[in-house]
């Protein structure tokens, strides 16, 4: 009898120690975010801003994740290709389980998974893609943007370019959504400050694909008094270098997207252009408590100085874990009513999606460049806060379907 009560009691024990290990994993079960990037291209952004995203994630878990869970990131690479990005968000949502989706780098990947957002119902946080049309004329209850669009980017400079005495203009940027709708949100703010403004030749060179002699001969012939330039990455670094060859640069004003990026600007070296008014990060002069935070954090876990991309990935993911705390749930609905209107506090100041269309107000540095010790850098900078240049709520409703 006494034997049979032991072995009872054992068995009661050990129900209860299994009980107790199930509620453990329960208690330590994760909250899966799916994040989709172009890793294989385009590295000197996409590795910054994985390094961004990891150091958030790691800040985010040390302090004990969201709801009592620690957050866990499924990282899948588009390839750059819009068709690979939506199988993946596929796989992701069917497969792994993901709460939502975050990420992306090219317009065109962003826009395809905007409108998979739209078609399952599923929250997708673009974290880098600049077209206009992600959060007005594709915009949806289901896609957020973090990044200044190019209409805002585009305000920036054109606010600052409208000060220059130049009114022959003339544009080059990529042949795809991103150039087509920087160049004509540029335009369009510009002669509304300067009606006297004239543009006189537009280039459209493929992705990627730039001939760097022939399109700066094609503008060269124009005459232009002023260039506002949208190429970037490899294609910026031929522009940059022919370009100077030909002495085009010379007595032109240069008014250049995304240029003072260090991903961009880096890769010049001394080759890096001079007095070009840019958009751009110029992360060793930021003071910021903030900034100085992040900034000491990146360095002590990368060892390296962090770029464009760094801040983007940091800024998105906290973003998520804002919105997740606000929510307290994984439903979508609930996390999309939670991420309308979110504001919280970055390394570049505070931000807020809006929930008329679901843009965040995160704002850019706008400045010129400039070469210190053999380095192309940022000077005579200001951060221009996005929520400065955004179009009305009423521009937005004829902009947005309803």
């Amino acid at each position: 009898m006494k034997a049979t009560r032991m072995r009872l009691a054992l068995l009661m024990a050990a129900v209860l120690v299994l009980s107790g290990n199930t509620a453990a994993v329960r208690a330590a079960d994760t909250i899966k975010i799916g994040e989709i990037m172009t890793y294989s291209q385009l590295t000197s952004f996409t590795f910054p801003y994985r390094n961004g995203w990891q150091l958030a994630l790691e800040e985010i878990n040390q302090a004990g994740g969201v709801m009592g869970q620690p957050l866990e990131i499924i990282s899948r690479d588009d390839t750059g290709k819009p068709g690979t990005a939506v199988t993946i968000a596929e796989e992701l949502i069917r497969k792994d389980k993901v709460v939502l989706l975050m990420g992306s780098y090219l317009s065109n990947v962003g826009l395809a998974l905007t409108d998979f957002a739209k078609r399952n119902q599923v929250l997708y946080v673009a974290a880098e893609p600049l077209s206009d049309a992600l959060t007005w004329a594709q915009g949806n209850r289901y896609t957020f943007r973090l990044r200044p669009s190019t209409y805002m980017q585009a305000a920036m400079l054109a606010e600052e370019a409208s000060q220059l005495p130049a009114q022959r203009w003339a544009t080059i940027a990529p042949n795809y959504a991103y150039g087509k709708d920087a160049v004509a949100s540029f335009k369009k703010i510009l002669q509304a400050k300067r009606p006297d403004v004239e543009f006189m030749a537009e280039q459209w060179p493929a992705l990627f694909k730039i001939n760097a002699g022939a399109e700066i001969q094609a503008l060269a012939d124009a005459q232009p008094e002023a260039i506002y330039n949208v190429t970037f990455a490899s294609d910026l670094a031929k522009f940059v270098r022919e370009g100077k060859l030909r002495g085009f640069f010379k007595g032109i004003e240069v008014v250049s997207l995304l240029t003072g990026e260090p991903e961009y600007l880096d890769p010049l070296k001394d080759e890096a252009p001079e007095g070009w008014l840019v958009t751009g990060y110029p992360w060793y002069d930021i003071k910021t408590p903030a900034h100085t935070k992040f900034l000491e954090a990146y360095r002590r876990k990368f060892n390296d100085y962090p770029r464009t991309g760094s801040i983007v990935g940091y800024n998105v993911l906290m973003a998520v874990a804002h919105l997740l705390d606000k929510a307290q749930s994984t439903d979508t609905e609930k996390m999309v009513e939670a991420l309308e209107g979110l504001t919280f506090d970055s390394p570049v100041g505070r931000i807020t999606f809006r929930q008329i269309d679901h843009q965040s107000t995160m704002g850019a540095y706008v400045g010129r460049t400039a070469l210190k010790e053999g380095q192309g850098v940022m000077v005579d900078w200001k951060y221009m806060d996005g929520k400065d240049f955004l179009p009305s709520d009423e521009d937005v409703r004829k902009l947005r379907p309803q």
